[in-house]
């Protein structure tokens, strides 16, 4: 089968690491990896949380910087029209839903932030956050992928960061919208990645 997109010259270039790498986790908190919260329980996600929480580990020993948020609003209206129920309910100011899972936190982060919509970089400090440390390439895990995952990665992309989507660190609901969203960034803002490219350029590059 022809693939359009290519024939249309999409995908035609790697984007390719950078001169230092910067970790965005996106939402990795407990409204989204505690089963107790009503939009948790995903074994996607609870893989990538694992998978996440490792890679964060060698980055704070290679001096890589890490940042990572959580999503939610102060107590009363949510600034933005969510159509999920459990923003609503769960994601407060205040709430547990709103911790950081203690696996992503346990090594240490760097910078934790708060945002209220769906990208790490709207109304955040982020971007400032990694260019203050020299980063030229941000490497995004989190969850969901097709959601605020996604949205982060565009940011990233207009934010004009090298942007490094890492497969075995996302998750979603469902591996579908994963999978279309990796295809579909892939093509456009990008490069695919696994955990182990990451790490391996870490420790050829980090704290040398």
């Amino acid at each position: 089968m022809t693939d359009t997109y290519a024939a249309k010259g999409y995908g035609a270039r790697s984007i390719g690491f950078g001169a230092r790498i910067g970790l965005l986790v996106v939402d990795f908190q407990k409204g989204f990896t505690d089963p107790r919260f009503s939009m948790a329980g995903s074994p996607l996600i609870e893989a990538a949380v694992q998978r996440t929480a490792e890679l964060v580990t060698v980055a704070r020993a290679r001096g890589a910087p890490v940042a990572a948020c959580v999503v939610g609003h102060p107590k009363g209206a949510s600034p933005h029209y969510w159509k999920h129920d459990g923003v609503l309910e769960d994601l407060i100011e205040g709430s547990e839903a709103m911790d950081l899972d203690p696996r992503i936190a346990a090594p240490g982060i760097d910078f934790t932030f708060v945002k209220t919509g769906a990208s790490a970089f709207f109304g955040t400090t982020v971007a400032s956050f990694f260019a203050k440390r020299g980063v030229d390439t941000v490497c995004v895990t989190g969850c969901v992928t097709s959601g605020c995952v996604r949205a982060s990665v565009v940011d990233s992309f207009q934010h004009g960061f090298r942007t490094m989507l890492v497969d075995d660190c996302c998750g979603d609901q469902e591996p579908g919208p994963h999978a279309d969203t990796l295809r579909d960034v892939g093509r456009r803002y990008a490069d695919i990645v696994t955990a182990e490219d990451v790490i391996r350029r870490l420790m050829a590059n980090e704290g040398a």
